[in-house]
């Protein structure tokens, strides 16, 4: 059963149009912005936003600080479910990195003014350097 957002044998899509559409970025803007900075890429090489994905290919995302990779199973040119969006790709993507090991944030105060020198050792301290 081919759903209208499919497209009809095997085909090809924009990268940009086929990682929104299989939901691994909210907006298609982002998808592309990615690609223009270089964050994605097709069976090992770095692509534009145009570039056609195909069935089988191995699309690498940077995206919100973690790397995925997913082989695409399905072609969709419209956005889908999240149920169906999961049959569209295989994931081969590491797990995220446990919660203790992430980069603890400094947040201030709104309206705190600059930091003393002391908060920005603090801060340095904090962050590691």
């Amino acid at each position: 059963m081919a759903s209208e957002a499919e497209v009809p044998g095997g085909g090809t899509v924009r990268v940009d149009s086929w990682i929104w559409s299989v939901r691994l970025t909210k907006t298609r803007s982002q998808a592309a912005a990615a690609c223009r900075a270089g964050h994605v890429r097709i069976n090992g090489d770095r692509v534009k936003p145009a570039h056609a994905v195909k069935q089988g290919d191995e699309v690498r995302l940077r995206h919100a600080g973690r790397d995925r990779i997913v082989v695409v199973s399905r072609i969709v040119r419209k956005r889908v479910g999240a149920p169906v969006a999961v049959e569209c790709y295989v994931d081969n993507s590491p797990p995220p990195p446990p919660k203790e090991f992430t980069v603890p944030i400094a947040i201030r105060d709104r309206g705190a003014g600059r930091p003393t020198k002391r908060d920005r050792r603090d801060l340095d301290r904090l962050q590691g350097f």
